[in-house]
């Protein structure tokens, strides 16, 4: 799968930032917070949702505090202890990524900058922190931008691959008794999810570059798509059951979050481990939504929804369940992502002094 790099003369410590057709430093994040579409974006969603939770009359809102505050406290460490594990797994699979693409990071490198582009997602709409991410690689680490993010981009596939597969066997697992018509129409989705991902995949590979030679582009966006696809398909064929085993522990680790917040709320549901799975990968899916921070609002119905009406939870019940979720999965990524961007030298480029990466596709 690995895709042949255009011939170059010199090494990569050659490609100076502003000769890229991506360097472009993204904007401060002070300063995107303060933008109006950011806070449109929090506000927004925000309002829509208090006020359907207050005008709908199976919601109690003066029970929710007490909902929570009886929940179990070593389900709810368990719940972050498991939620945390999932960022070292997701910088083990990014390192492999760029070490496939002749970025050799390291693994706490790579799991750091991946933590505070969290803490960006969960901050700024589109999907933001994916470009922060690479810009922060590309001001520690002399890189390709382009071929960053075609690493993040193979990454995501991955995702959605796992969350859609992951998602259906758990949902046969869950309702082997008997698919309801709503059940059916998500794994309809689900399967033309993957089926377009494939097709997609395949046509890149194939046709990408025939494609973008006969469009009359300028030569640096050619050089872009170059690079950007050798990030994509920089991966050899023996890594993807690695890269697919680690991306299943990732997502697992999503599913058992919310599996333990119901555990530790006590609410007595029967919706078991795979319920849990099936429920939090759906849910997983609308944070892709690139409209609000982190899903905000989407992924917060998705969950009352489907856990209302597919596993019997009052709504009282959901939203104490997707309250004390999102606080695990985003506020707090909010508190320890501000501290790690305070702290971390990353965002300041290690004090200026980018280390050089010698990539053996690009060197002499």
């Amino acid at each position: 799968m690995t895709a042949t790099p255009p011939p170059r003369d010199e090494p990569i410590v050659d490609y100076p930032l502003v000769n890229e057709a991506d360097a472009a430093a993204p904007t401060p994040l002070a300063q995107r917070l303060r933008s109006p579409r950011t806070i449109v974006s929090i506000i927004v969603p925000l309002g829509i949702l208090v006020l359907l939770v207050i005008a709908l009359p199976g919601f109690h809102l003066d029970q929710l505090p007490g909902n929570i505050e009886h929940a179990n406290p070593w389900w709810l460490l368990a719940a972050l202890a498991v939620y945390y594990l999932g960022f070292p797994l997701r910088g083990y699979r990014w390192s492999l990524l760029l070490r496939g693409a002749g970025t050799p990071i390291g693994v706490r490198d790579s799991t750091e900058i991946i933590f505070i582009s969290w803490l960006v997602n969960c901050l700024v709409p589109a999907k933001l922190g994916d470009v922060y991410r690479a810009y922060l690689l590309r001001l520690n680490f002399v890189v390709s931008l382009s071929r960053t993010f075609g690493t993040v981009f193979i990454e995501r596939i991955f995702d959605l691959f796992a969350i859609v597969l992951l998602g259906l066997a758990a949902g046969f697992w869950s309702f082997h008794n008997g698919l309801t018509p709503e059940v059916q129409i998500l794994f309809a989705v689900g399967l033309v999810v993957v089926a377009a991902l494939a097709i997609g995949l395949y046509t890149v590979r194939n046709f990408g570059q025939r494609i973008v030679d006969r469009l009359p582009l300028p030569a640096r966006i050619v050089e872009f798509y170059q690079r950007f696809e050798e990030g994509v398909f920089s991966i050899e064929a023996r890594q993807v059951p690695l890269l697919a085993l680690v991306t299943a522990l990732i997502w697992a680790t999503e599913a058992m979050r919310l599996y333990f917040v119901i555990l530790a709320l006590g609410f007595g549901l029967s919706i078991g481990a795979s319920g849990a799975f099936f429920v939090a990968l759906i849910a997983s899916l609308l944070t892709a939504i690139p409209f609000t921070p982190a899903g905000l609002g989407a992924v917060e119905f998705a969950i009352v929804g489907i856990l209302t009406s597919l596993y019997g939870a009052t709504q009282d019940q959901a939203l104490a369940i997707a309250v004390v979720d999102r606080s695990i999965s985003v506020l707090s990524v909010i508190l320890f992502g501000s501290i790690a961007y305070v702290l971390s030298s990353k965002t300041r480029g290690r004090g200026g002094a980018a280390k050089v990466i010698e990539s053996p596709a690009r060197s002499t």
